[in-house]
């Protein structure tokens, strides 16, 4: 945080995912008791030195779900239909050159079925795909209401024909799509990540690209993020973008006209609630 010292005397942060907060920082706000954070996400807080420091954390669970389940889809869609290649697409060219897909009757591997999970279970349904989850918490209650089947997650990842992530980055999920976890995918496999960066091992996607066992990807999020929104591309994100069927966006699935208005309502619900002693959605208690 670069102004950290104009604003040193602070009780309360109002933050996004771009400020970073570790124990360093909270030495910087001796009377920080509180800090909201404009994200479902919370992995770039220290939870644990917050807590030693007495700072409660609370994030915006319910602000994106549409926005990003809606995102996965287009950067589903646009793989499967082959976006990209068909605007360059010339008269000489055969339509099979393309080698579009469709979703219906696809079995779909959904890792993480929180509210984002949930919302994408809903739309693939209406594609008339087949869909199974995988998740530490499963919930009983939505797989009566989707009517999908959860499985063991090296079943999802050997039977499903595109796996998209929806999951919170911990010490468990770093790289938990790791080099091993694609050996177990089937050759052609379709990867999807609107979750966080470091949850896919980006060398060992490299090499999964390469070797053909997936064949397409559609990453909102990927590890040295940072530095790619500064114009500063690393050399595996290079190398990403000459895999072929690759496409990259630059972590904006959160992003709706909609979805904005709601981050300011429920900052204010959190902020609001926090001052009359009633805090909501604390993630460090």
């Amino acid at each position: 945080m670069n102004n950290a010292k104009e604003i040193e005397d602070v009780d309360t942060l109002c933050i996004f995912i771009y400020s970073k907060i570790n124990s360093e920082i909270i030495e910087k706000f001796p009377n920080l008791k509180y800090i909201a954070t404009r994200s479902t996400g919370f992995d770039h807080i220290d939870l644990d030195a917050c807590k030693r420091a007495g700072i409660k954390v609370s994030n915006l669970p319910a602000y994106s779900q549409h926005s990003v389940a809606e995102h996965t889809f287009a950067l589903l869609l646009a793989l499967s239909r082959n976006l990209i290649e068909s605007t360059r697409m010339k008269s000489s060219l055969s339509v099979h050159d393309l080698n579009c897909f469709t979703l219906n009757g696809k079995t779909l591997g959904v890792i993480g079925t929180g509210r984002i999970g949930a919302q994408v279970i809903n739309i693939a349904k209406g594609f008339g795909m087949k869909v199974i989850g995988y998740d530490i918490l499963p919930n009983k209650e939505l797989t009566k209401k989707l009517d999908f089947n959860y499985v063991s997650l090296d079943k999802l990842l050997s039977s499903s024909d595109i796996i998209t992530l929806h999951v919170n980055l911990t010490k468990e999920t770093e790289h938990l799509i790791n080099e091993n976890a694609f050996n177990k995918m089937k050759k052609g496999t379709v990867l999807i990540n609107t979750s966080r960066g470091k949850v896919i091992d980006t060398q060992a996607l490299i090499k999964a690209l390469e070797s053909g066992i997936v064949s397409a990807t559609g990453l909102d999020v990927i590890e040295g993020e940072e530095a790619w929104r500064l114009g500063q591309s690393s050399s595996f994100i290079n190398k990403l973008l000459h895999k072929g069927r690759v496409i990259l966006t630059p972590h904006i699935a959160y992003y709706s006209r909609e979805s904005f208005q709601k981050t300011l309502e429920d900052t204010i619900i959190n902020l609001k609630s926090y001052i009359e002693n009633k805090p909501l959605n604390i993630v460090n208690k």
